[in-house]
């Protein structure tokens, strides 16, 4: 994907492994582009802040929507006016182009 493209215009591509995981050169290019997004290893999270626990969860409901469409799934970790989404790919046991596209298309929630 062209690194001056949209990524939340991006579409997920299935991976059931046998391919490489980004190189740090080129996730850190990606990660550039999502403001607030922060690498620990294979994973990129970011944490949501809300001002209630209805929001939070319209938030949790709306990105179980963004990852079942894309197939492509992340860790969520929700408390009261917060929601920690961190994503990785598994089956290639580190970053991919699916994990940045998911994250930019999260970010576009709260844009709308």
């Amino acid at each position: 994907m062209n690194q001056v493209c949209d990524l939340s215009k991006g579409k997920c591509k299935p991976c059931e492994g046998g391919v490489p995981p980004l190189t740090d050169d080129e996730a850190a290019q990606l990660l550039a582009t999502l403001p607030g997004w922060q690498r620990e290893g294979t994973v990129i999270s970011k944490t949501y802040k809300f001002k209630n626990y209805y929001e939070t969860m319209a938030f949790v409901n709306a990105t179980a929507w963004i990852s079942h469409r894309e197939d492509h799934h992340p860790d969520l970790a929700v408390g009261w006016g917060q929601c920690t989404v961190s994503y990785t790919t598994h089956a290639i046991g580190g970053l991919s182009e699916n994990d940045f596209i998911c994250a930019a298309k999260i970010d576009a929630l709260l844009s709308l």
